[in-house]
């Protein structure tokens, strides 16, 4: 403190003290600096992203074993001040009937070497304010193309179908794999696929590795879009994910493909070749000589 001098040669701190009212305990004190966690919450954050499944504990051990000091109380501190935590299974998106037949799994050894040879389908769920919209999609297997996509509100079969029927109107694959859900081994879904003389092929029990394309998809979509964006209604989030879809099908080079975009590799089109940006239209597919389709999408 200003008024008080260390160095005086008559009078004591303790004197000085007494004189001003002063308690020697305000001589003394420190303040505590508050430690910058910045570099904290960046190694957290990126942790986080790399693995969203991670809840504190899990990112409390992964920074330990980088040999960082550190407890979970902190780094549950910071996850809430970051608003950011482990993304795991809510909503059950595949229940199975057991009444229901299944089919075998067709994909196992096969060489997938040309568009519209498999397609491969799933249901996920988006987060809203007010509860969950679930999402459906088709995936073309040889390119990564999302060939056509449904939300709904309700977590039934006609959806699955109304979305089947769209893209059939112009495309038929000769495989078409899914998980054991209910809405997969209905009789209606069944019977649809077999009009159109398409082979049923049907995911392990539990094993969802076997529908990996698609899997890989629903990480896409999530960690580059529906985690960055906060989607207050069911139509905002239909037209922010179809945005999505869009540009995930006509620009992300995929380096499987040979860093082509799925339309490229679906449409059998060569991007430095041709020179031309794919334009959409509002089909679910359109013959290889015309240009790549939004995906059909609509609200079930």
């Amino acid at each position: 403190m200003k008024m008080l001098d260390k160095a005086h040669k008559k009078l004591s701190l303790r004197n000085q003290c007494a004189l001003l009212g002063l308690s020697r305990a305000t001589v003394y004190y420190q303040p505590i600096v508050p430690e910058d966690s910045t570099w904290l919450a960046n190694e957290i954050h990126d942790l986080w992203i790399d693995l969203p499944e991670y809840g504190y504990r899990r990112i409390t051990a992964a920074l330990r074993r980088a040999n960082h000091d550190i407890n979970h109380k902190k780094v549950l501190r910071i996850m809430r001040e970051m608003g950011i935590q482990a993304i795991y299974p809510k909503p059950k998106t595949t229940i199975r009937n057991n009444e229901h037949k299944t089919f075998p799994y067709l994909l196992k050894d096969l060489v997938i070497d040309r568009p519209n040879q498999v397609w491969a389908t799933d249901i996920t769920y988006i987060k809203l304010p007010t509860g969950f919209v679930y999402l459906v999609a088709i995936i073309d297997v040889y390119s990564r193309f999302i060939v056509a996509w449904r939300l709904s509100n309700s977590l039934d079969t006609e959806f699955c179908k109304d979305m089947a029927e769209g893209a059939f109107a112009t495309a038929l694959p000769e495989i078409f794999n899914s998980d054991q859900g209910c809405q997969y081994t209905s009789a209606i879904w069944i019977e649809l696929l077999q009009v159109h003389g398409v082979k049923i092929s049907m995911d392990g029990a539990g094993r969802w590795a076997d529908n990996i394309f698609i899997e890989r998809f629903w990480r896409t979509l999530k960690h580059a879009h529906v985690l960055l964006h906060a989607f207050e209604t069911v139509n905002d989030a239909k037209a922010s994910i179809g945005a999505f879809i869009q540009k995930y099908n006509t620009k992300r080079l995929h380096q499987s493909l040979g860093y082509k975009t799925p339309a490229e590799a679906y449409f059998k089109k060569d991007p430095i070749a041709s020179n031309v940006v794919p334009k959409t239209t509002n089909q679910s597919y359109v013959p290889p000589t015309s240009m790549p389709p939004e995906p059909l999408n609509a609200m079930a």
